[in-house]
């Protein structure tokens, strides 16, 4: 009995929902990343085809029918427009077949993803191989030779998720997670503001003129990663302000467990199961880690959704903040006034 008591006292009901929380986590996580990274195939990848007359169509019908489905082709008028496309990542290869001799041409763009890279070449050369034919692989995009498998993108980005709401936490930590009123929540915006901006050039002078892992412009490195410390930061506070506490498990559930694993960084987004493949490109590490490759390897073409999605986070997690502060302003003052009032009844 002593026993049973002595752990009722140091095992509260709080702690034990909250242990079982970071178990559920725990479980989650391993889930997610399983689930999503255990069997990388290629799956309706965006695909060209180039070639004269109804020679076009016929590939394209071909590719079409492929076991499992792993291209999405669509015939594309010459080279040059498949260079463009793939330059402006609406495409991730094309093949130029050329039925005048027995080589035709593969455009892969490692830049977005070595590991697509290798993939669609695996594929063209199994297509081309009955055929007697043999493939000449292009790069128009390729990886930095420090950037292994076209990684560093992507753990930049994590990185500076990271720093998005551990400064959150650190910050619910110190003072309460709730802010008091909507001047404390207006402090802390700032302070995530000031080191969201300071964590983004940190990162961007790391890992372009430190390591020379990513080429491309440090200051649009820069204001991308300010734009996503700030951006998982402010939704971090925005779910403690919301649930307490609980919200930095919920931020841990959201950015990490399942944000991380989709952003398509081991694996390209068109290699993942079509779970993850859908919320990558809508949760900050998706998001960020497409910016930041179309930065380094696509002479910044097709920002704008990715940067868009990164801002609705940062102005979701703003005024959540604010209203959710103005809340508990209003609610601690009326309860302060209750009692008064109800002594003067």
């Amino acid at each position: 009995m002593k026993l049973a008591a002595e752990v009722r006292n140091a095992v509260t009901p709080r702690a034990a929902l909250l242990v079982i929380g970071v178990l559920a986590l725990q479980l989650l996580f391993i889930a997610s990343y399983v689930g999503a990274l255990h069997n990388p195939k290629p799956k309706d990848v965006p695909f060209g085809v180039v070639a004269p007359g109804p020679a076009a169509a016929q590939a394209e019908a071909r590719l079409a029918k492929l076991p499992g489905d792993p291209l999405d082709p669509r015939v594309l008028a010459d080279p040059a427009e498949a260079r463009q496309q793939i330059m402006d990542r609406e495409i991730d290869g094309a093949l130029i077949i050329d039925p005048r001799g027995t080589t035709d041409t593969l455009l892969v763009a490692s830049g977005g993803g070595t590991v697509l890279a290798n993939a669609l070449n695996t594929i063209a050369t199994g297509i081309e191989r009955p055929q007697a034919r043999t493939v000449r692989t292009v790069d128009v995009a390729p990886a930095s030779p420090q950037d292994f498998d076209g990684l560093s993108a992507f753990y930049l980005v994590v990185g500076w998720c990271v720093g998005g709401y551990l400064l959150a936490s650190i910050l619910a930590i110190s003072a309460g997670s709730r802010p008091a009123n909507p001047q404390r929540a207006i402090i802390r915006l700032v302070v995530l503001a000031l080191s969201a901006i300071l964590g983004g050039l940190g990162g961007a002078v790391i890992v372009g003129p430190v390591l020379g892992a990513l080429p491309g412009s440090v200051a649009a490195l820069w204001g991308l990663g300010a734009l996503v410390v700030f951006s998982v930061g402010a939704v971090t506070l925005a779910l403690q302000a919301l649930t307490g506490i609980v919200g930095i498990g919920l931020a841990v559930l959201l950015i990490v467990i399942a944000g991380n694993p989709s952003a398509g960084g081991a694996f390209p987004s068109p290699m993942l199961p079509d779970f993850w493949r859908a919320i990558g490109p809508a949760l900050p590490p998706g998001a960020g880690t497409w910016a930041a490759r179309s930065i380094a390897y696509f002479k910044g073409n097709a920002l704008s959704g990715a940067m868009q999605v990164l801002a609705i986070w940062a102005v979701v997690g703003t005024v959540l903040t604010l209203v959710m502060s103005a809340v508990r302003q209003r609610t601690d003052r009326d309860d302060a006034v209750a009692p008064a009032g109800a002594d003067t009844a």
